[in-house]
């Protein structure tokens, strides 16, 4: 199966990041950006072009500048003009640099877009990392509910009328958050980190069985929701039975796996009287408490073989 690319236009880039266009090339309403990774053209100011992909936008600090400013005129031009002729998506120039003329004349001639920011070079170099990598992650859309309890992501899934919506309806009732119901679109922002939000067509609408769509932002006010956050634990919801063996202790560590990212699992029983909502607010608080270092039934555990060893009882 071929993984699917996405690409972002650089005309949405400048205007998120309030860029000023200093030469707009004739095709800029038409360029698309599908690499997050950025390049600074140090190397490419020595004439070194190995490696060197034309499709990165290109970031110049005041490092750069200083360096041309070393040269005489003719080299100058001669490293200018072969970072241009590469024909680059775009040139950024930071921290109010004032380009050096050749630049401005090298974009035109080339027709390579040139555009400034005041903010620092890594200040905006990690802005712009942080919207490529939003908008061009690796996706895919999930069944299920995505709800943040007590600071951590859970995606809650299980078969269609088992009871989702009217946990996360609970959790929202008791503080938490949503961040979608029925569909959660994943993305994969880092290679351990997988991010989940609702697609625009849902965001902040819950489907509940006999009444029908509400808009929770409306009724429960703006602090009831969240437009989207990390996916910390995957609960998975099973109808109870009886002849299941079902983890007593907690020992068993299960994981599933979402666009190569891993991430734990536990499957909890769905039964009358179960009040899920709380069980799921202790599920979020003990996987907050492994990833700090404890795990209560590694204690239990430890405690166990102590007393095994000691001769000691557990009444004792």
């Amino acid at each position: 199966m071929v993984q699917q690319k996405y690409s972002i236009k650089l005309s949405n880039i400048v205007e998120s990041h309030s860029l000023i266009k200093l030469y707009e090339s004739s095709d800029f309403e038409s360029i698309e950006i599908h690499s997050y990774n950025i390049s600074r053209p140090s190397l490419q100011f020595i004439g070194f072009y190995d490696y060197f992909n034309t499709d990165r936008i290109q970031i110049m600090g005041r490092a750069e500048a200083a360096y041309l400013r070393t040269l005489d005129e003719l080299e100058r031009e001669k490293m200018i003009d072969g970072l241009f002729s590469r024909k680059i998506p775009a040139l950024v120039v930071c921290h109010r640099v004032v380009p050096d003329a050749l630049i401005v004349e090298a974009a035109r001639r080339y027709d390579v877009t040139l555009l400034s920011t005041d903010l620092e070079t890594s200040e905006f170099l990690a802005q712009l990392i942080n919207t490529l990598r939003t908008h061009l992650a690796p996706r895919t859309t999930e069944h299920g509910v995505l709800v943040q309890v007590h600071g951590e992501g859970l995606l809650i899934r299980g078969e269609s009328g088992i009871g989702k919506s009217e946990v996360a309806l609970e959790l929202i009732k008791r503080g938490h958050r949503l961040v979608a119901d029925d569909a959660v679109e994943l993305r994969r922002m880092e290679r351990r980190r997988l991010t989940g939000s609702a697609p625009k067509m849902i965001r902040y609408l819950m489907e509940l069985r006999g009444l029908g769509i509400i808009d929770v932002r409306r009724i429960y006010g703006v602090g009831s929701v969240l437009p989207s956050c990390d996916v910390d634990l995957v609960v998975n919801f099973v109808h109870w039975d009886e002849n299941a063996n079902y983890d007593r202790l907690g020992l068993e560590e299960e994981t599933t796996t979402f666009l190569g990212v891993s991430v734990p699992q536990i499957t909890v029983p769905v039964a009358p009287a179960r009040n899920l909502a709380i069980i799921l607010e202790v599920a979020a608080m003990n996987h907050r408490e492994k990833k700090l270092g404890y795990n209560a039934a590694k204690e239990f555990l430890r405690r166990h073989d102590d007393s095994i060893d000691s001769g000691v009882g557990f009444g004792e």
